[in-house]
């Protein structure tokens, strides 16, 4: 499985690529927003800077919603950085910008997805990935897990190369799960990702090992 991690904030990047286990970033206006990255051009220095830190796969999000808007924003997304992948929303039009970004070898991400219908349009479209959002689902009384089993055994089926992107990923058994289900990627925050070095067996155990070697060493 791949880690990505999910914010805009560079230190948390910084943090998780020094850890040696992160793939990839995510990002959304959202979360530019709350590190307080706005105008254009500075959106687009701060992508720069995020593919500065991490060896590939940063998703940019477009903002426009229309076929035209999508194409255009898309474009000067990916001429960036190589490392750029194009995300565009779950709509109709976003669909066909799916399929324009496919025949120009540019890499795309489909974001809000929320059913497996919307996963199979999106991969016969050609998306790189798809984002199907965990906690959003969970939020609202449906089984965000679920989901992720059924586009994976869908793409299996036939074979898609489209590869599923666990998003709104609250927690590390939400991680775990997604792992045991077969999601290719997971993106959450970097609580999340270090949450997985956490047990108490291993904090008690460290404790008696260091115990031992005192009393040995007669300390």
């Amino acid at each position: 499985m791949k880690f990505f991690i999910d914010t805009a904030n560079l230190s948390e990047i910084r943090e998780a690529y020094d850890l040696g286990v992160l793939d990839g970033v995510t990002t959304n206006p959202s979360l530019m927003a709350k590190e307080g990255i706005t105008g254009d051009e500075n959106v687009k220095a701060h992508y720069k800077a995020i593919c500065d830190i991490v060896d590939d796969k940063v998703s940019a999000e477009v903002i426009a919603t229309d076929y035209e808007g999508m194409i255009r924003e898309g474009k000067e997304l990916a001429k960036i950085d190589d490392k750029i992948v194009v995300k565009i929303p779950m709509i109709r039009d976003g669909v066909k910008a799916l399929k324009y970004f496919k025949s120009e070898g540019i890499r795309t991400n489909c974001t809000l997805i929320f059913s497996s219908g919307q996963a199979l349009l999106a991969a016969k479209a050609g998306a790189s990935y798809v984002s199907p959002f965990i906690g959003r689902l969970d939020d609202i009384s449906y089984d965000g897990l679920e989901l992720i089993g059924q586009i994976v055994h869908i793409y299996g089926n036939y074979g898609y190369e489209t590869e599923v992107l666990a998003a709104s990923i609250r927690h590390t058994m939400h991680l775990i799960k997604c792992a045991e289900i077969g999601a290719d990627v997971a993106t959450c925050p970097l609580k999340v990702i270090t949450g997985l070095l956490k047990h108490p067996l291993t904090d008690s155990g460290l404790a008696q090992f260091l115990a031992d070697h005192a009393k040995a060493a007669g300390k």
